[in-house]
């Protein structure tokens, strides 16, 4: 209960630390908020804080108490790139032996859920799979709900993991990781050959977008009636590494939709 409550309270107070002094003198010092312009900045601000851990402490604990089920976003909240943030085994730990069931989620479709359990286990995590949902997991479901006619096939912008989810589904694929290196050599007579067979195009996080990749995926969404452009998430960055955030998958997505006019479908977090 500790481990749990400890990184509830260093999480909040990240976000404590964002705030104007007198916000936090009004909503944390107990109405003496009218002397706040007397202390001094530092006195205003230790008294806020530990106004804040004592309510954030009580709060944890009936978070305890009510709650069943703890749903964890994975990047920047259990690892930044390849490094565990400091306490999640103690709180995931804690949380298993209080009996709360537990779900990772992830707008990065970079792997499949296979991939993502190896990750878990490399960073020395106990998961079950059941317990992993990534983005492109959802996009391979969505098309599970939602079948493409007979003989249709996807073309992917991503990397290795929406292909691996569509094969477990038998959802026949192309592009994707082997378009990685195709290049247009632009001059007169020159053109891109498409599959018209492509029913729909899904958007991922590809660290190897190229202009062929964009070229293809408006060819189909553009000429191919039907086509479906289904995007994994809208991300603005993303947590690649932990030195520095990196641009996300809406800046793909969005290439996309400038040269289709198209809005698409969302199978992950939209914010």
């Amino acid at each position: 209960m500790q481990a749990i409550k400890a990184l509830f309270v260093a999480l909040m107070m990240r976000f404590i630390s964002a705030l104007s002094i007198s916000k936090l003198g009004k909503q944390f010092l107990n109405g003496k908020a009218f002397t706040a312009g007397r202390m001094s900045s530092r006195l205003r601000s230790t008294l806020a804080t530990e106004n804040c851990v004592k309510l954030l402490q009580k709060q944890s604990e009936k978070l305890m108490a009510s709650t069943d089920i703890f749903i964890f976003d994975c990047d920047g909240v259990i690892w930044k790139g390849d490094s565990l943030i400091a306490g999640v085994p103690a709180v995931l730990t804690k949380l298993r032996e209080l009996g709360k069931m537990i779900f990772f989620v992830t707008n990065n479709s970079t792997k499949s859920r296979k991939g993502y359990l190896k990750k878990f286990t490399e960073l020395g995590l106990q998961v079950n799979p059941e317990e992993i949902f990534s983005s492109s997991f959802a996009a391979a479901a969505y098309l599970e709900q939602n079948p493409l006619p007979a003989g249709k096939k996807v073309y992917i912008i991503g990397q290795e993991g929406i292909g691996d989810e569509l094969d477990l589904l038998n959802i026949p694929h192309i592009g994707g990781p082997s378009d990685a290196n195709k290049v247009i050599k632009l001059g007169p007579g020159v053109k891109v050959e498409h599959d018209h067979d492509v029913a729909a195009v899904i958007v991922g996080f590809d660290s190897a977008i190229n202009y062929y990749k964009i070229q293809y995926a408006q060819l189909c969404i553009n000429e191919n009636p039907g086509c479906k452009f289904i995007a994994t998430n809208l991300d603005a960055v993303t947590h690649l590494t932990d030195e520095q955030e990196w641009a996300g998958n809406g800046s793909m997505v969005g290439a996309i939709k400038g040269c289709t006019g198209q809005e698409p479908i969302v199978v992950g977090d939209d914010d």
